[in-house]
């Protein structure tokens, strides 16, 4: 028999449990990643069992009326084992549905399936449940940029010219633990050309860093002991995400992030699979930043695409 419950606080070390040999989960699924800024939003997060064994997790919080994926997270959908099987999912969505319609009042589910690239292994079965199932709607679409390592795209002229240059002047590559420099470079950055903050604050960084050591590193470029640009990069498993990238306006005239992602790309994380370089759009997908985009795949990246389904739950009861 399969039942659906509400995540709480007794239930973080299972979940935990579950995310680490999920097939599609990574490292931000985990509650002590989830949790950092749990006063920002009402989780919701849903635990699926099946004869009382958990089978599927779908991390989620709620606004109004719409249970959304957790806000705090790029993707969030749902995260499954190696046993989760199409039919299988078939029954997991359904009655996700008439949980939520019947004991939580929720009539409008906004879905963002976790890209294909972090799979450990073929973990699709929820793309076709939200369509033979939730009969959802695609309602946004971003594109992102991942460089495939094994097989990687030659850089293009411009950024190996700017990865000689920055070699020419002495610029090195190193992991570094100084969190509190780099974030306000990026602050400077972020400020100056979007008038925004990042979304994370210095000391959420230091926390989360001291949580995650296996898969949060700072990269940085340097000219002896100046900072010229850096990157804070999430080890997921099989994915290196660039979660942050910043330079200093000496740094872009030297070619600084040229030599640092050649050298992540060619050296540091040549034994992973990919390296996503995040998204290159905003307001849902609508608007390209083609300088962005363009330079992203200068090293070799191609576009993977975030998604977003909704769906109305009265329509499927």
């Amino acid at each position: 028999m399969l039942t659906i419950s509400r995540y709480t606080a007794a239930d973080e070390e299972v979940w935990n449990a579950f995310v680490e040999t999920s097939k599609n989960g990574t490292f931000l699924f985990d509650r002590r990643y989830m949790d950092y800024h749990r006063d920002r939003f009402t989780d919701h997060s849903l635990m699926v069992w099946l004869d009382h064994r958990l089978i599927a997790l779908l991390p989620a919080d709620i606004k109004g009326n719409t249970l959304r994926s957790h806000g705090g997270l790029t993707y969030g959908g749902l995260v499954t084992d190696r046993h989760m099987t199409t039919e299988l999912a078939l029954e997991t969505f359904n009655g996700i549905n008439s949980f939520l319609a019947s004991t939580q009042q929720i009539d409008k589910v906004v879905y963002k399936p976790t890209p294909w690239i972090y799979h450990d292994v073929p973990a699709e079965e929820d793309l076709y449940a939200l369509t033979n199932v939730c009969h959802a709607r695609l309602s946004a679409r971003e594109v992102s940029t991942a460089v495939s390592l094994p097989a990687s795209i030659k850089i293009s002229e411009q950024r190996r010219r700017g990865r000689n240059k920055a070699m020419r002047n002495g610029v090195e590559i190193k992991e570094s633990q100084d969190l509190e420099s780099f974030w306000t470079m990026l602050r400077d950055n972020l400020e100056s050309r979007h008038h925004v903050a990042p979304v994370h604050t210095a000391e959420e960084l230091e926390l989360l860093a001291r949580r995650f050591p296996r898969h949060i590193h700072l990269f940085t470029a340097l000219k002896g002991e100046k900072l010229l640009g850096g990157t804070l990069v999430f080890d997921c498993g099989k994915v290196i995400h660039t979660q942050y990238i910043a330079s200093t306006e000496e740094g872009k005239k030297l070619g600084a992030l040229d030599l640092l992602f050649s050298t992540l790309v060619s050296e540091q994380y040549a034994d992973h699979d990919y390296l996503d370089f995040g998204k290159s759009t905003e307001h849902q997908g609508t608007w390209l930043n083609k300088g962005l985009i363009h330079q992203k795949e200068g090293f070799g990246g191609r576009a993977v695409c975030y998604d977003t389904y909704e769906w109305d739950i009265k329509q499927q009861i």
